[in-house]
């Protein structure tokens, strides 16, 4: 229900009531600006838009700290999330009430961390979790619209991947102690994730299909810890094919470190589950520098990986799915490089589609034409 009435000092009131029976009035010179307001209010209110004034009034850091609680984060999202909002997003506009942060002012924070030297990509990740408080307040009906919409957002350099040699690949596993040899083979033997080459079981290798299921993961948590949890997306949860050389590595290192159905494939010395922060300390680091090698991750195992099954011929759908990537675009953003040049076989594709017929020479040409 809404009506307008003209109030003893000859301005006109709006009022209308939301579905919740809360009146919200508000006060125009002339009767038409009042009437405009409430067909917008009843406009909204029919399409399923009408947010409530009141509730942009909300902070950005009580909304946020609501959103970082109840969002069912991985610990180590989680993590990264507090820090973008603690130390990034609250100084700028922690208490600011949701309604009143504008376009203008997302804009200015985003060139000012670009500005202190902040790396491009590090913005960036830092703005999506900004950004994803915002589209929960306009989910939640407490603001219109995000003030995140139409930012410009620093370019990110495109880095190419340089993936290990074989060489390189066998002077890391020689490196390493013997409990994490065959790691180091399994990685570029498969091009599991770090976390779902810790999280492997026994039961998840079937030896005799030569074939392993990624069906978990491990995780590091505070205080040197670890989850056990899904993989990192639907489509990381796959089945592997096993090369020779990974299954007699796996076997070779069961027989030194027997392990049954439910251990860990690989354990920490201490038992357990592999914690990644004490194994780069006391196996990846002196390992890699035994190697003579640069500052390389163990995630750079499966960017080697992915090198090989490019450079046997493998198409880019097959390679994302070994990966476990979300989608083949994801595999060609990081591994375009890689694949071979096609030119010589576009042409041959052209030429071998005209070569049965026969093209008339240009002085034939010619001479048709003249008669």
């Amino acid at each position: 229900m809404s009506s307008i009435a003209k109030r003893p000092n000859g301005r006109w009131r709006a009022r209308y009531r939301d579905d919740a029976g809360r009146e919200h009035s508000r006060h125009f010179e002339r009767k038409i600006d009042a009437q405009r307001w409430l067909d917008e209010v009843s406009a909204s209110q029919l399409t399923g838009q009408y947010v409530d004034p009141r509730a942009g009034r909300v902070t950005f850091r009580a909304y946020g700290e609501q959103w970082r609680q109840a969002k069912p984060h991985r610990p180590t999202t989680a993590v990264k999330a507090e820090q973008h909002l603690r130390v990034h997003a609250y100084p700028a506009f922690g208490d600011k009430p949701l309604a009143r942060i504008r376009r203008s002012d997302v804009q200015s924070w985003v060139t000012g961390m670009e500005k202190s030297g902040m790396q491009p990509s590090t913005v960036r990740t830092t703005f999506n979790t900004i950004r994803a408080v915002f589209r929960a307040a306009v989910e939640d009906r407490v603001i219109a619209a995000s003030p995140c919409q139409g930012v410009s957002l620093p370019d990110v350099p495109r880095r190419k991947v340089v993936p290990l040699t074989v060489d390189q690949v066998r002077a890391l596993a020689e490196g390493m102690p013997d409990r994490y040899q065959a790691l180091v083979i399994l990685g570029a033997g498969t091009g599991l994730r770090p976390g779902e080459l810790f999280g492997l079981q026994v039961r998840h290798v079937d030896f005799f299909k030569r074939q392993l299921r990624v069906e978990q993961q491990v995780q590091q948590t505070k205080g040197g810890g670890t989850r056990v949890c899904p993989p990192k997306t639907k489509e990381s949860e796959r089945v592997v094919p096993l090369p020779d050389v990974v299954v007699h590595a796996l076997v070779g290192h069961l027989k030194t470190f027997p392990a049954g159905p439910d251990d860990f494939l690989f354990q920490d010395p201490a038992g357990g589950p592999v914690v990644a922060t004490r194994l780069m300390d006391s196996a990846w680091r002196p390992a890699r520098k035994s190697a003579g090698l640069p500052k390389v991750t163990m995630h750079q195992l499966r960017h080697t990986y992915a090198s090989l099954l490019i450079a046997a011929g493998e198409s880019v759908k097959v390679v994302s799915e070994r990966l476990g990537h979300t989608n083949a675009a994801m595999t060609l953003n990081v591994y375009s490089h890689l694949f071979p040049d096609s030119e010589g076989k576009t042409r041959r594709a052209i030429d071998g589609a005209f070569e049965p017929k026969i093209i008339p020479a240009a002085d034939s040409v010619r001479t048709d034409d003249a008669r």
